[in-house]
């Protein structure tokens, strides 16, 4: 096993860190999932760092596992960043087409890109990616690659996405004071979009909705485009202070109500289906009526819901994407959960769970797993041009010289043509 076809995700969450560690076959470009390890996540609040020693810890334990498991070191990590902090803003770039004959080139492509870096960033923000949506050649809209064509002046629309610059060296320090290096930063829901999404998907109208502890972030998509994207300061443990209020117990015992009896579907249980505490595994004394708690974790994953759909209607795309809604992440494990998104957003919805993906590892196919899967896929993608379905974006962090980041969009252009 060679070091250089080594590919690792590293996905801090609010609860739990996964690492996932991919291989590439050289002889084939196929990507086989060869680790996959999670543990708890201390110091990590809401996507951000809240204590720096705690996290470092956690995010040190959980490599170390990778490593145990794969059986060698890891040394570099594509790592999955969130948060409310995070920001999305349009942006236009205008160049002139440099060749004497009108022949567009990847290099006119790159000044363009640059061109739409200048956008006027918000005090104490950086670009964490510029992702290019459509071109225009002169006065030909909805190009998706001009590479090839002739026109004076090329245009092109990209999505800027932005966090705030002491949140990002906040998580780097943190990693790199493990000891690994950072091959870029990804947000977080893109990467897991590349894990659950088909092109197919992209190009009808979804959304992505990944549900975690402390967050609930998405990504909308449409003709293989990204249009919007954001980060909603709730998630599922919401619902096991929801469970503890409502059952005036503790908290624990509430987290593993929600694991073990957990559902969305209230009208499916009748009241007199009562089951103890202790079959649960908590102290207290006496019982809870199932219906009681399937309509505690119904109305709060409504409210999520309710709150998705509010991001939908600020892009006129409410109840409008006719692929529907794709849940993952740890809180979509809820039984019911994708019913209750189907009759909140009005659309169609499902589970999204990672695709493709060789591995003999079970907890590849789990659904909290898809950002670290993601993770993987995303970095394969740019670095050695994998043949995956999954469509390519991209990165543009702000942990390379720009040389090396117009180098990466270069290589995403060329592996787009024939």
């Amino acid at each position: 096993m060679s070091k250089d076809n080594i590919i690792t995700g590293l996905d801090i969450g609010s609860s739990s860190i996964r690492v996932v560690v991919g291989e590439i076959n050289k002889g084939d470009d196929k990507l086989k999932i060869i680790g996959a390890v999670e543990g708890p996540a201390q110091g990590i609040g809401k996507g951000v760092v809240v204590s720096a020693e705690d996290a470092i810890s956690s995010i040190s334990t959980a490599l170390e596992k990778a490593e145990r498991m794969i059986g060698q070191p890891i040394g570099h990590l594509w790592v999955g960043i969130s948060g409310s902090h995070i920001i999305t803003q349009e942006s236009r770039g205008v160049v002139a087409v440099s060749k004497a004959n009108g022949e567009i080139r990847t290099e006119d492509i790159d000044r363009a890109i640059e061109a739409a870096k200048t956008v006027a960033t918000p005090p104490n923000y950086e670009i964490l990616h510029v992702i290019p949506r459509s071109f225009t050649v002169d006065s030909q809209t909805g190009i998706k690659d001009p590479v090839g064509m002739t026109g004076i002046r090329l245009e092109v629309d990209t999505q800027i996405i932005q966090g705030l610059i002491s949140q990002i060296k906040n998580l780097t320090n943190c990693i790199y004071r493990t000891g690994k290096d950072i091959d870029d930063l990804v947000f977080s829901v893109l990467a897991t979009s590349e894990s659950v999404l088909t092109h197919r998907q992209k190009d009808l109208g979804v959304v992505v909705i990944n549900m975690g502890a402390a967050t609930t972030s998405l990504a909308v998509f449409e003709e293989g485009d990204i249009l919007h994207t954001a980060v909603l300061p709730i998630g599922s443990e919401y619902i096991s202070k929801d469970i503890a209020l409502g059952l005036r117990i503790s908290i624990d015992t509430a987290e593993k109500i929600k694991i073990r009896e957990g559902s969305c579907l209230a009208k499916e249980f009748k009241k007199q289906n009562e089951i103890s505490y202790s079959e649960v595994g908590g102290p207290e004394e006496g019982g809870f009526y199932k219906k009681e708690v399937a309509e505690i974790i119904e109305a709060r994953v409504e409210e999520i819901m309710e709150r998705v759909d509010k991001e939908l209607k600020k892009i006129g795309k409410s109840s409008m994407l006719p692929a529907g809604a794709v849940l993952t992440g740890g809180g979509a494990k809820l039984e019911g959960v994708a019913e209750v998104a189907k009759r909140t957003l009005r659309l169609p919805a499902s589970l999204g769970y990672p695709q493709e993906m060789v591995s003999s590892l079970d907890k590849i196919s789990d659904l909290s797993f898809a950002t670290a899967v993601g993770l993987v896929l995303w970095g394969s993608q740019l670095q050695y041009k994998s043949g995956s379905s999954h469509f390519r974006l991209p990165s543009m962090g702000n942990f390379g010289s720009i040389d090396k980041a117009i180098d990466k969009i270069k290589k995403v252009f060329k592996s787009l043509l024939p």
